[in-house]
């Protein structure tokens, strides 16, 4: 999803010759964005990093222009593909040999470049972008984010892959497209050969900022697993979980991704933006989560494709962004990126319309996003509240899902497989949580899971330690419901579960053989230790494609629930409440068509306005995100900020006083709304600026309006 800095070929020495380090004491990170260029007033939104994209002689002078601002300093490029035309151009052209490469030949190239393809990740090209990062660790940067390590499945027909192929498996390479297992065995090798580039970059960023007498972060910004699945990239997902070396993990979830198009009850859309988000962020969280590692969730206010509409981007922000705030063990943000292409770019106002006039952000739409960015920044609230269908369901992955996406016999296109059994439950209201395979010899990592759905459809177990796990699980009392009609063609690559291919063995067969399980279990739950096993033999992509799927589905899982007395409760919406906020989304194609109200004295967070209300109602398909004044005026005191359009710092209430400082992009309007527990006397703003105030005294609120600088503005109130 980002563009490349275009590289020169005069730099390539410069790389080798390290810059000053400039010492910095560790930063806040909550909240982050990137971007390639230096410093401007119209895009200073305030968050804790600046991550600084792209590498190179200029970039400790960019750098330093955020820095001087108060930034936290990042630096990200990408590790698959780059502006790295110092390697890739030769005086013939481009290096074709370490280009991923299809079967006819075609390079795979990224965007509409015609220099700057996806690369293999050769011994050499790993040895590159080691200095290509160099700058960025001797100019101080306190983390580097190497993001995207994209390995295209159609692909495998290289040089440079055919090389990597030999080397890993000790013999001649086989055409990726000539058997299940070949395609399996290629999409594995992709997978490890960018967990390798990844380590060996990492190891060496850390040892050179050692060498300096600092140390330094090692991030991986990339899309979910589900996303990468359904788009045919091979990228080492989870198994990036095990690299000592990698400090976090951005989830790049936005418009793009989870407006992809999927299948529901037989219908496909490609606007189940809230519910595909949803599963997205999941999957990365349930990914991260049980190692303690640092994640950002990451939204973004427009989106890759230039040509969709301002009304477009702000309805499907909303849908992510909610999405992005129902887990609360996340309170990371990459509140996004691009800042310049948001708040200096124009698109049509009408949507997808070649020939439509074009405009800048819209005023209103402007203002909306300060004020949830500054939202973001408060996010790590302990007190939490759910209103939801079951929780204590998971839907459990495996990379393996990237390895079945192409040719002779690509799985379901759709993702199926997975969207038939996760998508039911976010519709029915139930808080999925995605438990991620390769995360089973981790302590604890079921511990929040009561029931599990299976399948081994579109993936597979890559260790047989993962099924002695599953059964211990369940003879502990976890529920399984096994989902699958062991149709699927790659059931029968060479894989430890049949002897390297010398049986007829199917997965499931190795898991039904240790949890003691036999046939039965299709009819009827089987009792394992203190657990229970159920086989629904039919395939979830089959599900997914049956209108009356979901009601296969769940009472498969509600005669499941009711062995381990858990009720399974439905409803059309999900709500939470992380401290003061309240974050709701209510599902169409659900249990019902019913609108969910709430009442109370609320500001709503996505009305440019920053209106108290009493009373906010939901229809099937919208989203809310509000400030509870009750809440807050019981649980933070009288006198409080509630809502900015404007990053709110250094609050402060002390002798009947109340005072904190305010930053933003010159020309987006700011509206502030405080909760106060009498009109105040007066309100002093330094250095003198223009603003207004209006005094609510039924809320007991006040709202003042100015125009943002990107300047520290101190703000007094005094009652």
């Amino acid at each position: 999803m980002t563009p490349f800095r275009t590289s020169s070929l005069l730099w390539a020495a410069l790389l080798a010759a390290p810059l000053c380090a400039v010492a910095q004491a560790p930063g806040p990170d909550l909240t982050c964005f990137q971007q390639a260029g230096g410093y401007t007033p119209q895009i200073d939104i305030a968050s804790d990093m600046a991550v600084v994209y792209g590498c190179g002689p200029d970039f400790a002078a960019r750098a330093e222009e955020w820095r001087k601002r108060g930034y936290t300093i990042g630096m990200m490029t990408g590790i698959a593909w780059g502006g790295y035309d110092a390697y890739y151009q030769t005086p013939d052209g481009i290096k074709k040999e370490e280009i991923q490469t299809e079967k006819d030949g075609r390079l795979r190239m990224h965007g509409h470049s015609d220099t700057v393809g996806y690369n293999v990740p050769t011994p050499a090209y790993v040895e590159y972008i080691k200095k290509v990062v160099e700058p960025a660790v001797d100019a101080g940067a306190q983390a580097i984010f190497l993001e995207e390590p994209e390995y295209w499945a159609e692909t495998g027909w290289s040089g440079g892959f055919k090389r990597a192929w030999e080397t890993r498996y000790g013999k001649p390479w086989e055409a990726p497209d000539s058997s299940v297992d070949a395609q399996y065995k290629a999409s594995r090798l992709k997978y490890e050969l960018y967990f390798n580039a990844l380590r060996e970059v990492f190891r060496h960023a850390k040892a050179r900022a050692a060498a300096q007498g600092r140390t330094i972060e090692c991030h991986v910004p990339t899309h979910s697993l589900v996303n990468y699945a359904q788009w045919r990239i091979v990228s080492p997902e989870a198994s990036l979980m095990g690299l000592e070396e990698m400090d976090g993990y951005i989830a790049q979830v936005w418009t793009g991704t989870a407006r992809t198009a999927n299948v529901y009850r037989g219908v496909r859309r490609s606007e189940r933006t809230f519910e595909t988000g949803y599963l997205e962020y999941a999957q990365a969280y349930g990914m991260v989560r049980p190692t303690g590692r640092k994640v950002w969730f990451l939204a973004d206010p427009v989106e890759d494709n230039p040509d969709r509409s301002w009304n477009d981007y702000k309805w499907n922000y909303e849908c992510t962004i909610i999405s992005s705030l129902m887990f609360p063990g996340v309170s990371r943000f990459e509140v996004m990126p691009w800042p310049s292409r948001i708040f200096q770019g124009t698109y049509p106002k009408v949507d997808l319309d070649g020939k439509a006039e074009r405009e800048g952000i819209p005023a209103e739409y402007a203002t909306q996003l300060l004020t949830v960015i500054n939202a973001l920044n408060d996010m790590d609230q302990k007190d939490v509240a759910w209103d939801t269908g079951t929780r204590g369901i998971g839907v459990m992955v495996s990379d393996t899902l990237m390895f079945q996406r192409a040719a002779p016999t690509p799985s379901d296109a759709h993702l199926s497989s997975f969207f038939g059994l996760a998508m039911p439950m976010v519709k029915h209201g139930f808080p999925l949580e995605i438990v991620q395979m390769e995360n089973l010899l981790q302590p604890g990592v079921l511990a929040e899971c009561r029931v599990l759905l299976l399948t081994y459809e579109g993936q597979k177990p890559l260790k047989p330690e993962y099924h002695d796990a599953l059964a211990e699980w369940v003879r502990g009392g976890g529920a399984l419901l096994f989902v699958d009609d062991g149709k699927d063609p790659y059931n029968h690559v060479q894989e430890w579960w049949n002897a390297q291919g010398t049986t007829e063995a199917l997965p499931q067969d190795d898991l039904f053989a240790r949890l003691g399980v036999d046939a039965s279990a299709k009819a009827a739950p089987q009792a394992v230790g203190k657990g229970w096993v159920r086989w629904l033999d039919t395939a979830p992509s089959a599900l997914a494609r049956d209108k009356n799927g979901p009601e296969t589905l769940m009472p498969a899982l509600g005669t499941l629930c009711a062995k381990i007395d858990l009720q399974l409760h439905m409803q059309n919406y999900l709500k939470l409440r992380r401290g003061p906020y309240v974050i709701a989304s209510v599902m169409n194609e659900s249990k019902s068509d019913a609108p969910l109200r709430m009442q109370g004295r609320f500001i709503d967070l996505f009305d440019a306005k920053l209106p108290v209300i009493a009373e906010k109602t939901l229809e099937p398909d919208q989203r809310t995100l509000l400030y509870d004044l009750d809440w807050a005026k019981a649980n933070l005191g009288a006198a409080k900020v509630a809502a900015a359009a404007t990053r709110v710092r250094e609050e402060r209430f002390a002798d009947g006083k109340l005072s904190f400082t305010t930053r933003g992009p010159e020309g987006v309007h700011a509206r502030v709304r405080i909760l106060l527990p009498s009109a105040p006397a007066e309100v002093r703003v330094t250095p003198e600026t223009a603003f207004t105030q209006a005094w609510d005294a039924e809320s007991g609120t006040l709202l003042l309006e100015f125009d943002n600088r990107a300047d520290t503005l101190s703000v007094e109130v005094v009652l």
